[in-house]
Protein backbone atom coordinates (compact mmCIF):
# COMPACT_ATOMS: atom_id res chain seq x y z
CA UNK A 1 0.00 0.00 0.00
CA UNK A 2 1.03 3.38 -1.05
CA UNK A 3 1.91 6.79 1.40
CA UNK A 4 -1.42 8.22 -0.25
CA UNK A 5 -3.37 5.28 0.45
CA UNK A 6 -2.01 4.48 3.96
CA UNK A 7 -3.17 8.76 4.60
CA UNK A 8 -6.59 8.06 3.44
CA UNK A 9 -7.27 4.98 5.71
CA UNK A 10 -5.88 7.10 8.91
CA UNK A 11 -7.37 10.40 8.09
CA UNK A 12 -10.66 10.91 6.99
CA UNK A 13 -10.73 14.77 5.87
CA UNK A 14 -14.08 15.26 5.23
CA UNK A 15 -15.10 13.26 8.56
CA UNK A 16 -12.53 15.28 9.97
CA UNK A 17 -13.74 18.67 9.15
CA UNK A 18 -17.45 17.98 10.11
CA UNK A 19 -16.11 16.80 13.32
CA UNK A 20 -14.52 20.26 13.96
CA UNK A 21 -17.51 22.15 13.09
CA UNK A 22 -19.33 20.26 15.30
CA UNK A 23 -16.61 20.73 18.42
CA UNK A 24 -16.38 24.02 18.05
CA UNK A 25 -20.24 24.45 17.95
CA UNK A 26 -20.69 22.30 20.79
CA UNK A 27 -17.32 24.08 22.71
CA UNK A 28 -18.94 27.14 21.73
CA UNK A 29 -22.25 26.61 23.08
CA UNK A 30 -20.87 24.76 26.08
CA UNK A 31 -18.91 27.39 27.10
CA UNK A 32 -21.58 30.16 27.01
CA UNK A 33 -23.56 27.74 29.00
CA UNK A 34 -21.15 26.78 31.55
CA UNK A 35 -20.65 31.17 32.26
CA UNK A 36 -24.51 32.00 31.79
CA UNK A 37 -25.78 28.89 34.42
CA UNK A 38 -22.95 26.98 36.35
CA UNK A 39 -21.17 29.26 38.36
CA UNK A 40 -17.94 28.41 37.49
CA UNK A 41 -14.77 30.89 36.73
CA UNK A 42 -14.10 31.57 33.45
CA UNK A 43 -10.82 29.58 33.37
CA UNK A 44 -13.04 26.16 34.40
CA UNK A 45 -16.14 27.40 31.60
CA UNK A 46 -13.56 27.07 29.43
CA UNK A 47 -11.52 23.94 30.00
CA UNK A 48 -15.06 22.24 30.96
CA UNK A 49 -15.92 23.25 27.39
CA UNK A 50 -12.89 22.55 25.77
CA UNK A 51 -13.45 19.09 27.08
CA UNK A 52 -16.65 18.56 25.52
CA UNK A 53 -15.39 19.86 22.39
CA UNK A 54 -12.59 17.41 22.11
CA UNK A 55 -14.99 14.59 23.38
CA UNK A 56 -17.72 15.62 20.53
CA UNK A 57 -14.83 16.15 17.78
CA UNK A 58 -14.06 12.21 18.62
CA UNK A 59 -17.06 10.72 18.49
CA UNK A 60 -18.23 12.97 15.62
CA UNK A 61 -14.98 12.10 13.62
CA UNK A 62 -15.74 8.04 14.81
CA UNK A 63 -19.65 8.10 13.22
CA UNK A 64 -18.56 10.30 9.99
CA UNK A 65 -15.69 7.31 9.76
CA UNK A 66 -17.80 4.37 10.03
CA UNK A 67 -20.37 6.46 8.18
CA UNK A 68 -19.34 7.23 5.22
CA UNK A 69 -15.54 6.73 4.36
CA UNK A 70 -16.12 3.42 3.08
CA UNK A 71 -18.81 4.29 0.89
CA UNK A 72 -16.85 6.85 -0.47
CA UNK A 73 -13.97 4.76 -0.65
CA UNK A 74 -16.23 2.94 -2.87
CA UNK A 75 -17.72 5.79 -5.48
CA UNK A 76 -13.43 6.98 -5.52
CA UNK A 77 -13.04 3.22 -6.39
CA UNK A 78 -16.00 2.92 -9.35
CA UNK A 79 -14.66 6.51 -10.88
CA UNK A 80 -11.31 5.67 -11.37
CA UNK A 81 -12.19 2.02 -12.29
CA UNK A 82 -14.38 4.14 -15.21
CA UNK A 83 -11.72 6.49 -16.24
CA UNK A 84 -9.21 3.67 -16.78
CA UNK A 85 -11.96 1.59 -19.11
CA UNK A 86 -11.45 -0.98 -15.78
CA UNK A 87 -14.78 -2.77 -14.93
CA UNK A 88 -15.75 -5.11 -12.08
CA UNK A 89 -18.79 -7.00 -10.46
CA UNK A 90 -19.44 -4.42 -7.38
CA UNK A 91 -20.68 -6.57 -4.63
CA UNK A 92 -22.27 -5.45 -1.01
CA UNK A 93 -22.87 -1.86 -3.16
CA UNK A 94 -26.12 -1.64 -0.69
CA UNK A 95 -26.08 -0.85 3.18
CA UNK A 96 -28.95 -0.02 6.12
CA UNK A 97 -28.74 3.31 5.74
CA UNK A 98 -30.49 3.93 2.78
CA UNK A 99 -29.55 7.59 2.51
CA UNK A 100 -27.65 10.10 -0.08
CA UNK A 101 -24.23 8.15 -0.28
CA UNK A 102 -26.00 4.95 -0.94
CA UNK A 103 -28.69 6.49 -4.01
CA UNK A 104 -25.27 7.53 -5.36
CA UNK A 105 -23.10 4.98 -4.74
CA UNK A 106 -25.87 2.38 -6.62
CA UNK A 107 -26.27 5.04 -9.75
CA UNK A 108 -22.74 4.84 -9.89
CA UNK A 109 -22.28 1.66 -10.08
CA UNK A 110 -25.37 1.51 -13.00
CA UNK A 111 -23.60 4.39 -14.80
CA UNK A 112 -20.32 2.04 -14.84
CA UNK A 113 -22.16 -0.72 -16.10
CA UNK A 114 -24.22 1.35 -18.90
CA UNK A 115 -20.81 2.16 -20.04
CA UNK A 116 -19.38 -1.00 -20.29
CA UNK A 117 -21.94 -2.15 -22.16
CA UNK A 118 -21.84 1.10 -24.72
CA UNK A 119 -18.01 0.11 -24.79
CA UNK A 120 -18.72 -3.03 -25.44
CA UNK A 121 -21.51 -2.44 -28.07
CA UNK A 122 -18.83 0.09 -29.59
CA UNK A 123 -16.36 -2.32 -29.94
CA UNK A 124 -18.19 -4.76 -31.63
CA UNK A 125 -18.99 -1.90 -34.10
CA UNK A 126 -15.06 -1.63 -34.49
CA UNK A 127 -14.97 -4.89 -34.80
CA UNK A 128 -17.56 -5.64 -37.23
CA UNK A 129 -16.34 -2.37 -39.19
CA UNK A 130 -12.84 -3.99 -39.80
CA UNK A 131 -14.20 -7.43 -40.64
CA UNK A 132 -16.70 -5.87 -43.19
CA UNK A 133 -13.95 -3.82 -44.63
CA UNK A 134 -11.34 -6.99 -44.65
CA UNK A 135 -13.79 -9.21 -46.12
CA UNK A 136 -14.77 -7.29 -48.65
CA UNK A 137 -11.33 -5.77 -49.40
CA UNK A 138 -10.58 -9.80 -50.26
CA UNK A 139 -13.73 -10.39 -51.82
CA UNK A 140 -13.55 -7.63 -54.57
CA UNK A 141 -9.88 -8.22 -54.95
CA UNK A 142 -10.23 -11.98 -57.20
CA UNK A 143 -12.84 -10.24 -59.92
CA UNK A 144 -10.81 -7.15 -59.93
CA UNK A 145 -7.66 -9.37 -60.93
CA UNK A 146 -9.54 -11.72 -63.10
CA UNK A 147 -11.03 -8.12 -65.04
CA UNK A 148 -7.62 -6.78 -65.02
CA UNK A 149 -5.81 -10.03 -66.22
CA UNK A 150 -8.29 -10.72 -68.92
CA UNK A 151 -8.03 -6.61 -70.05
CA UNK A 152 -4.42 -6.78 -70.28
CA UNK A 153 -4.28 -10.23 -72.23
CA UNK A 154 -6.56 -8.33 -75.01
CA UNK A 155 -4.47 -5.63 -75.09
CA UNK A 156 -1.07 -7.47 -75.50
CA UNK A 157 -2.16 -8.94 -79.12
CA UNK A 158 -5.38 -11.50 -77.83
CA UNK A 159 -7.59 -8.91 -79.30
CA UNK A 160 -7.02 -9.39 -82.90
CA UNK A 161 -7.93 -13.36 -82.50
CA UNK A 162 -11.69 -13.42 -82.53
CA UNK A 163 -12.20 -17.14 -80.57
CA UNK A 164 -9.63 -15.71 -77.85
CA UNK A 165 -10.90 -12.23 -77.50
CA UNK A 166 -14.52 -13.07 -77.15
CA UNK A 167 -13.93 -15.93 -74.64
CA UNK A 168 -12.01 -13.22 -72.46
CA UNK A 169 -14.44 -10.92 -73.04
CA UNK A 170 -17.10 -13.55 -71.76
CA UNK A 171 -15.22 -13.93 -68.58
CA UNK A 172 -14.86 -10.77 -68.29
CA UNK A 173 -18.77 -9.84 -68.03
CA UNK A 174 -19.07 -12.74 -65.48
CA UNK A 175 -16.51 -11.19 -63.42
CA UNK A 176 -18.64 -7.77 -63.80
CA UNK A 177 -21.78 -9.24 -62.97
CA UNK A 178 -20.32 -11.32 -59.96
CA UNK A 179 -18.83 -7.44 -58.83
CA UNK A 180 -22.52 -6.07 -59.31
CA UNK A 181 -24.33 -8.89 -57.34
CA UNK A 182 -21.51 -8.13 -54.72
CA UNK A 183 -22.04 -4.72 -54.31
CA UNK A 184 -25.86 -4.84 -54.13
CA UNK A 185 -25.78 -7.96 -51.68
CA UNK A 186 -23.19 -5.66 -49.64
CA UNK A 187 -25.72 -2.33 -49.56
CA UNK A 188 -28.63 -4.88 -48.29
CA UNK A 189 -26.43 -6.63 -45.48
CA UNK A 190 -25.17 -3.17 -44.74
CA UNK A 191 -28.70 -1.94 -44.18
CA UNK A 192 -30.02 -5.12 -42.32
CA UNK A 193 -27.00 -5.28 -39.70
CA UNK A 194 -26.94 -1.40 -38.91
CA UNK A 195 -30.98 -1.43 -38.76
CA UNK A 196 -31.43 1.20 -41.53
CA UNK A 197 -33.36 -1.66 -43.57
CA UNK A 198 -37.14 -1.87 -41.84
CA UNK A 199 -39.71 -4.36 -42.88
CA UNK A 200 -42.50 -3.36 -44.39
CA UNK A 201 -45.57 -5.62 -42.09
CA UNK A 202 -48.21 -6.26 -44.09
CA UNK A 203 -50.46 -9.63 -44.54
CA UNK A 204 -50.39 -11.15 -48.41
CA UNK A 205 -50.97 -14.65 -49.81
CA UNK A 206 -47.98 -17.10 -49.12
CA UNK A 207 -48.85 -19.51 -52.36
CA UNK A 208 -48.55 -16.48 -54.45
CA UNK A 209 -44.89 -15.36 -53.40
CA UNK A 210 -43.71 -18.39 -53.52
CA UNK A 211 -45.15 -19.21 -57.25
CA UNK A 212 -43.42 -16.07 -58.31
CA UNK A 213 -40.56 -17.11 -57.22
CA UNK A 214 -40.11 -20.30 -58.85
CA UNK A 215 -41.38 -19.12 -62.08
CA UNK A 216 -38.30 -17.01 -61.92
CA UNK A 217 -35.85 -19.26 -60.91
CA UNK A 218 -37.14 -22.17 -63.22
CA UNK A 219 -34.93 -21.27 -66.10
CA UNK A 220 -31.61 -21.52 -64.14
CA UNK A 221 -33.15 -24.39 -62.45
CA UNK A 222 -33.92 -26.32 -65.87
CA UNK A 223 -29.93 -24.92 -67.11
CA UNK A 224 -28.34 -26.80 -63.90
CA UNK A 225 -31.00 -29.73 -64.45
CA UNK A 226 -32.44 -29.38 -61.07
CA UNK A 227 -36.19 -29.54 -60.23
CA UNK A 228 -38.12 -27.47 -58.72
CA UNK A 229 -40.81 -29.06 -56.59
CA UNK A 230 -43.85 -26.69 -54.70
CA UNK A 231 -45.56 -29.45 -53.03
CA UNK A 232 -49.38 -28.80 -52.12
CA UNK A 233 -50.51 -26.53 -49.34
CA UNK A 234 -53.36 -24.36 -48.82
CA UNK A 235 -53.57 -21.44 -51.10
CA UNK A 236 -55.85 -19.02 -48.81
CA UNK A 237 -52.53 -19.33 -46.10
CA UNK A 238 -52.41 -15.67 -45.35
CA UNK A 239 -49.07 -14.23 -43.59
CA UNK A 240 -48.04 -10.96 -42.26
CA UNK A 241 -44.40 -9.98 -43.13
CA UNK A 242 -42.39 -7.97 -45.58
CA UNK A 243 -43.52 -9.14 -48.73
CA UNK A 244 -40.07 -8.40 -50.66
CA UNK A 245 -37.66 -9.57 -48.10
CA UNK A 246 -39.80 -12.65 -47.78
CA UNK A 247 -39.35 -13.36 -51.21
CA UNK A 248 -35.55 -12.51 -51.28
CA UNK A 249 -35.46 -15.09 -48.75
CA UNK A 250 -36.67 -17.53 -50.69
CA UNK A 251 -34.74 -16.54 -54.13
CA UNK A 252 -31.39 -16.72 -51.80
CA UNK A 253 -32.53 -20.19 -50.07
CA UNK A 254 -33.86 -21.62 -53.31
CA UNK A 255 -31.09 -20.36 -55.78
CA UNK A 256 -28.43 -21.89 -52.94
CA UNK A 257 -30.45 -25.55 -53.22
CA UNK A 258 -29.86 -25.12 -57.23
CA UNK A 259 -26.27 -24.04 -56.77
CA UNK A 260 -24.89 -26.81 -54.59
CA UNK A 261 -27.25 -29.26 -55.88
CA UNK A 262 -26.50 -32.64 -58.17
CA UNK A 263 -27.94 -33.03 -61.73
CA UNK A 264 -30.84 -34.68 -61.81
CA UNK A 265 -31.59 -33.26 -58.27
CA UNK A 266 -34.51 -31.59 -57.03
CA UNK A 267 -35.44 -29.04 -54.85
CA UNK A 268 -38.79 -29.26 -52.57
CA UNK A 269 -40.74 -26.13 -51.17
CA UNK A 270 -43.13 -27.00 -48.63
CA UNK A 271 -45.69 -25.19 -46.04
CA UNK A 272 -46.92 -26.93 -42.61
CA UNK A 273 -48.56 -25.55 -39.59
CA UNK A 274 -45.58 -24.93 -36.73
CA UNK A 275 -46.37 -27.40 -34.27
CA UNK A 276 -44.89 -25.36 -31.45
CA UNK A 277 -47.17 -22.51 -32.17
CA UNK A 278 -50.52 -23.00 -34.23
CA UNK A 279 -50.23 -19.22 -35.36
CA UNK A 280 -47.29 -20.00 -37.01
CA UNK A 281 -46.10 -21.64 -40.22
CA UNK A 282 -43.27 -23.63 -41.33
CA UNK A 283 -41.27 -23.04 -44.50
CA UNK A 284 -39.23 -24.97 -45.79
CA UNK A 285 -36.88 -25.76 -48.92
CA UNK A 286 -35.11 -29.12 -49.06
CA UNK A 287 -32.51 -29.91 -51.37
CA UNK A 288 -30.43 -33.05 -52.87
CA UNK A 289 -27.54 -31.59 -53.06
CA UNK A 290 -23.84 -32.23 -51.73
CA UNK A 291 -24.90 -31.16 -48.11
CA UNK A 292 -22.73 -29.62 -45.41
CA UNK A 293 -20.12 -30.69 -43.25
CA UNK A 294 -21.28 -30.70 -39.21
CA UNK A 295 -18.41 -29.11 -38.74
CA UNK A 296 -18.87 -26.02 -40.97
CA UNK A 297 -22.92 -25.72 -39.90
CA UNK A 298 -22.57 -23.13 -37.27
CA UNK A 299 -21.02 -20.48 -39.74
CA UNK A 300 -23.26 -21.43 -42.42
CA UNK A 301 -24.69 -17.50 -41.74
CA UNK A 302 -21.52 -15.98 -41.37
CA UNK A 303 -20.86 -13.03 -43.67
CA UNK A 304 -18.75 -14.48 -46.99
CA UNK A 305 -18.57 -18.13 -45.33
CA UNK A 306 -18.64 -20.23 -48.37
CA UNK A 307 -18.81 -24.58 -47.73
CA UNK A 308 -17.28 -24.96 -51.23
CA UNK A 309 -15.45 -21.75 -52.54
CA UNK A 310 -14.37 -23.03 -55.92
CA UNK A 311 -17.91 -23.72 -57.24
CA UNK A 312 -19.63 -20.37 -55.30
CA UNK A 313 -16.88 -18.29 -57.28
CA UNK A 314 -17.61 -20.14 -60.78
CA UNK A 315 -21.04 -19.70 -59.98
CA UNK A 316 -21.31 -15.68 -59.34
CA UNK A 317 -21.95 -16.69 -55.35
CA UNK A 318 -21.03 -14.15 -52.84
CA UNK A 319 -21.23 -15.59 -49.87
CA UNK A 320 -23.80 -13.10 -48.54
CA UNK A 321 -27.27 -15.00 -49.21
CA UNK A 322 -27.66 -17.25 -46.22
CA UNK A 323 -26.33 -13.71 -43.92
CA UNK A 324 -28.83 -12.05 -45.59
CA UNK A 325 -31.42 -14.46 -44.83
CA UNK A 326 -30.64 -14.67 -41.17
CA UNK A 327 -30.88 -11.07 -40.55
CA UNK A 328 -34.35 -10.86 -42.56
CA UNK A 329 -35.72 -13.76 -40.26
CA UNK A 330 -34.05 -12.29 -37.22
CA UNK A 331 -35.81 -8.57 -38.14
CA UNK A 332 -39.14 -10.43 -38.12
CA UNK A 333 -38.47 -11.92 -35.18
CA UNK A 334 -38.91 -15.61 -36.49
CA UNK A 335 -36.51 -18.49 -36.17
CA UNK A 336 -34.46 -20.04 -38.95
CA UNK A 337 -33.58 -23.67 -38.22
CA UNK A 338 -31.50 -25.70 -40.92
CA UNK A 339 -29.61 -28.93 -40.88
CA UNK A 340 -27.77 -31.19 -43.50
CA UNK A 341 -25.71 -34.06 -44.39
CA UNK A 342 -23.35 -34.62 -46.67
CA UNK A 343 -24.16 -35.92 -50.05
CA UNK A 344 -27.56 -35.98 -48.97
CA UNK A 345 -28.74 -32.39 -48.63
CA UNK A 346 -29.68 -29.43 -47.02
CA UNK A 347 -32.95 -28.39 -45.46
CA UNK A 348 -33.41 -24.75 -44.04
CA UNK A 349 -36.85 -23.84 -42.39
CA UNK A 350 -38.33 -20.77 -41.35
CA UNK A 351 -41.23 -19.68 -39.37
CA UNK A 352 -43.59 -16.95 -40.48
CA UNK A 353 -47.03 -15.86 -38.26
CA UNK A 354 -49.75 -16.16 -39.83
CA UNK A 355 -53.41 -14.05 -40.56
CA UNK A 356 -56.37 -15.23 -39.00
Amino acid sequence: MTASKKKKVWLFKLGLRIALYSSLASGASSFLVLIIFSGLSLLNSFLAAFGIAILVLLISYFFNYKLQYNRLNKLEEISRNISKKRFAEYQDITTNYSDEIDYLVKHFVKSSRTIEREIQRLNRIENYRKEFIGDISHELKTPIFAIQGFVETLLNGALEDEDVNREFLKKTMRNVNRLIYLTKDLMEISKLETGELKSDMEPFYLYEVIHDVIDSLHHKAERDEVALILNDFDKNIQVKADKNQIKQVLINLIENGVKYNIKGGKVEIDVVNFKKDKNRVLLIVKDTGIGIDEADLPRVTERFFRVDKSRSRERGGTGLGLAIVKHIIEAHREQLYFDSKVNEGTTFKFTLRKVH
